[in-house]
């Protein structure tokens, strides 16, 4: 039986999934962060030969054929100290094939898709879109980090959320939904009264967090908004847009995989932005991406000769 390894791996986990060529999953693994951009080199090859090594638990090693590691930062790869680590620790879990790494807007596409040519817009703590042509990324849109762009990502609604709150601070007491709850989670409580000291508190407490920590306020903003408040529901609108201009930077044709954490499990700014597509690209198909591991063995499945 011929078998493929897939790999996403990250800076909060590392999973690994074993199929054969159509797809059929045969074994997982599952560890801590692997990616030599956010742990040491020597946790991140660690955690990501756990995942493998479970993967492959009653499985011959010999029989993967093709390996696709999905990664952020693959630029990392061409430095031959974190290229053999990764490699020496695969060889000694008996694997016989290189595994690739790969960047992770290919990985997510192909989480959604099977067909070769399209376009992906992903919205986590970033945001960026990107056009797929042959399996090959063509062309991007945004994905310029928090400081210049980014625009409908996590970070941006997080951002904005909390912008919302220190103006409301200043005059009165938070009355929504969206700000009371930033209010809360920022500074432990709602004031009793408006007070520049309170906005003050709020504003002081988020800059000594780094700027993309933000994003941590992005699910108050899905949950407001699922609770119809209206302040909520018009930062959505506007992440949709800033999402959907994006988009239309890249796309001609095919379908369009949508992926990122804001788009994967706020229904809210999923539902927006699905709206404005079939307006503004009627007759794309749009999906869903599933999990990064599907994707990248996917990739692997298709070089298998």
């Amino acid at each position: 039986m011929t078998l493929v390894l897939g790999l996403d791996v990250g800076g909060t986990s590392s999973r690994a999934l074993i199929t054969t060529l159509d797809g059929a999953r045969v074994g997982f693994g599952r560890a801590g962060a692997g990616n030599p951009v956010s742990v040491p080199l020597a946790d991140a090859v660690a955690s990501v030969a756990e995942a493998v090594r479970a993967a492959l638990s009653g499985l011959d090693p010999s029989a993967v054929r093709s390996a696709v590691m999905g990664i952020a930062g693959t630029g990392r790869f061409a430095d031959p100290v974190v290229a053999a680590a990764f490699g020496q620790a695969f060889a000694g879990l008996g694997l016989t094939v290189p595994v690739r790494p790969v960047g992770d807007v290919l990985v997510a596409y192909a989480a959604g898709t099977a067909e070769p040519s399209g376009s992906v817009l992903i919205s986590g703590t970033g945001a960026i879109a990107a056009r797929i042509d042959a399996g090959e990324m063509t062309g991007t849109a945004d994905g310029i980090g928090w400081l210049l762009g980014d625009l409908g990502s996590g970070f941006w609604l997080g951002r904005e959320a909390a912008a919302l709150t220190a103006r409301e601070l200043y005059t009165r007491v938070p009355q929504g939904r969206l700000t009371r709850s930033v209010a809360t989670t920022v500074l432990g409580t709602i004031p009793a009264a408006p007070s520049r000291q309170a906005a003050d508190d709020l504003i002081g407490a988020l800059h000594a967090e780094p700027p993309r920590h933000l994003s941590r306020l992005a699910p108050l903003v899905t949950d407001a908004a699922a609770h119809g408040d209206p302040q909520a529901l018009a930062l959505v609108d506007r992440a949709a847009a800033h999402l959907t201009d994006c988009l239309a930077e890249v796309h001609t044709d095919g379908p369009v995989v949508l992926a990122g954490s804001v788009l994967t499990t706020s229904a809210p700014v999923r539902d927006a932005l699905i709206g404005l597509l079939a307006d503004r690209l009627p007759g794309t198909a749009v999906t869903v991406a599933g999990r990064g591991e599907t994707g990248a063995a996917r990739l692997a499945a298709r070089v298998v000769t």
